[in-house]
């Protein structure tokens, strides 16, 4: 069985990143999703993936995930929020999965992922609202709050907006 823990902070050195997810936040406070069409259901998660060779960083591949996935820049300050460690992921050792914050710069009009040919929405939504949308419980909250503090604190939301929709 697969067990997930949430840590704050960098990545220990001797631990492989395995993939590199942005919670990201408008402007107003408000969170992207990346929502996705399977089995006739919407399923909720960030923008993210795996770092390829050619990624100066991690940096560099949430930026690359996110133009690809949601066609979505991020402006200049990328901030580390934590990783969570999986263990127990088939013959695996185990590994970390990075979780980091920024700012939008500009989120441009639906495209197809490069990688796959699919097409994703995407929805700005509160915090609060994203935690119930993806449904992942206890970490992904842990997550989402560490984001939120710290987005507020880099970026200094000077409103935070409640509306929900797809852009």
């Amino acid at each position: 069985m697969v067990k997930i823990t949430w840590f704050d902070g960098e990545v220990p050195q001797n631990l492989e990143t395995r993939q590199v997810y942005g919670l990201v936040f408008s402007a107003d406070g408000r969170i992207l999703l990346k929502v996705e069409l399977k089995k006739g259901k919407k399923v909720f998660s960030f923008g993210g993936g795996t770092p390829e060779t050619f990624d100066a960083d991690r940096v560099a591949t949430l930026r690359r995930e996110m133009v690809e996935e949601l066609n979505t820049t991020l402006q200049e300050e990328v901030v580390m929020v934590g990783y969570q460690e999986i263990d127990g992921d088939g013959d695996r050792p185990t590994y970390a999965q990075v979780r980091m914050t920024a700012l939008i710069d500009e989120i441009g009009p639906v495209k197809p992922d490069p990688d796959n040919g699919e097409t994703y929405e995407r929805m700005l939504t509160t915090p609060e609202r994203a935690k119930t949308l993806l449904g992942w419980g206890e970490v992904a909250d842990k997550q989402i709050d560490a984001a939120f503090k710290l987005a507020k604190q880099h970026f200094n939301f000077k409103t935070i907006s409640t509306v929900e929709e797809y852009v």
